[in-house]
């Protein structure tokens, strides 16, 4: 079991990765807690619950909505939850996001933690305070930064995700692995098949890498103040549209806008080609790589509503190889004639 702590100006935030996710029960409070969890996740796990309120919600991105934050509230307060209570998350990111968005805004602020059961969770949703909802098509547009007191990463929980979740969540760990650390990038080159086969110890390894690079960052720049933490948006903002529009899960569209990303990289001149070529490759051999369709003309329209947009520019990340990343300002026309150049080649 490996312990990561953020430590930041006004909270302390303790991830736990390896440890048994029941376990949580010693890190909360005997009265006022409230577990939530979705439907898939409570049909496995709920049995296994301790004796709380348990509210459940649908999974996917459906529920990220303020009418489901409303709902919540509403059944807080039935339960007679105040400013002593404590919000539990047992879920993959949309949990996550949304208990910890409900715990920030739910009377001005109550403290929460979470179990993470999905790999995209573990490696990236649950950890560093940021807490969203979506609007309409827009995702992650409403949100705030504020630190769980707590997150379990077991592991063993893997195991019980889908294929398609399992394989999402692999995206962010490629992704960690290309902006801040060759050797987690070679490692996962190296075992593709173990990754492949959910082998427990090696994710338990790289989960703690990941997690402890995100934490560098968070501490540096927790809220996005100094620009560093933008470099984990690598692949997003294409990704992102993608994700919205052609309906693809998290990981699978990140993984397409880190190709779109890495062409971009090779065209400005930072990123060799071959480099770009075992970027591309590893993706493909993890099962990682969709066809979609996404209008040129909606890619411009949902890229002038990006959150890291400011005027004419957009904080854009690029690679000069695997394991080091750049955020560059490139005017959002520009971009998408970076883009369109590459649809024709």
């Amino acid at each position: 079991m490996n312990r990561i702590t953020i430590n930041l100006n006004n909270s302390k935030s303790e991830i736990y990765i390896g440890l048994n996710w029941n376990e949580f029960s010693r890190f909360i409070p005997v009265q006022n807690t409230v577990i939530i969890t979705d439907d898939n996740i409570k049909n496995i796990y709920g049995s296994h619950f301790p004796q709380l309120p348990v509210f459940s919600v649908k999974p996917g991105e459906e529920s990220k909505t303020l009418q489901v934050v409303t709902s919540l509230t509403e059944r807080l307060l039935e339960c007679g939850i105040d400013r002593s209570g404590f919000l539990v998350g047992i879920g993959g990111g949309v949990v996550c996001d949304l208990t910890g968005f409900l715990a920030s805004v739910y009377m001005r602020g109550i403290r929460f933690g979470f179990v993470s059961t999905s790999l995209l969770s573990q490696v990236d949703a649950s950890v560093g305070g940021k807490n969203a909802v979506n609007l309409g098509k827009v995702k992650n547009v409403l949100g705030c930064f504020r630190q769980p007191e707590f997150v379990i990463c077991d592991p063993q929980m893997l195991n019980t995700l889908p294929e398609e979740e399992y394989l999402s969540g692999l995206a962010e760990l490629i992704k960690m692995g290309l902006i801040m650390d060759y050797n987690l990038f070679s490692l996962a080159e190296q075992n593709k098949g173990r990754l492949l086969n959910r082998d427990i110890e090696l994710l338990e390894y790289m989960i703690s890498v990941s997690v402890e690079l995100k934490a560098s960052v968070v501490r540096e720049d927790e809220k996005e103040v100094s620009g560093k933490r933008m470099i984990l948006n690598f692949g997003h903002t294409f990704g992102h549209v993608i994700e919205t529009m052609a309906g693809m899960k998290h990981g699978f569209a990140v993984a397409a806008g880190m190709v779109i990303a890495s062409d971009i990289s090779v065209q400005a001149g930072l990123l060799e080609p071959a480099a770009r070529d075992r970027i591309v490759n590893l993706l493909k051999e993890l099962k990682l790589i969709k066809e979609y369709i996404v209008p040129d003309a909606v890619f411009e329209e949902m890229l002038l509503k990006d959150k890291k947009k400011q005027g004419d520019n957009i904080s854009f990340v690029l690679l000069e190889s695997p394991g080091k990343a750049v955020i560059s300002k490139i005017n959002t026309r520009e971009l998408m004639e970076f883009y369109k150049v590459l649809k024709r080649s």
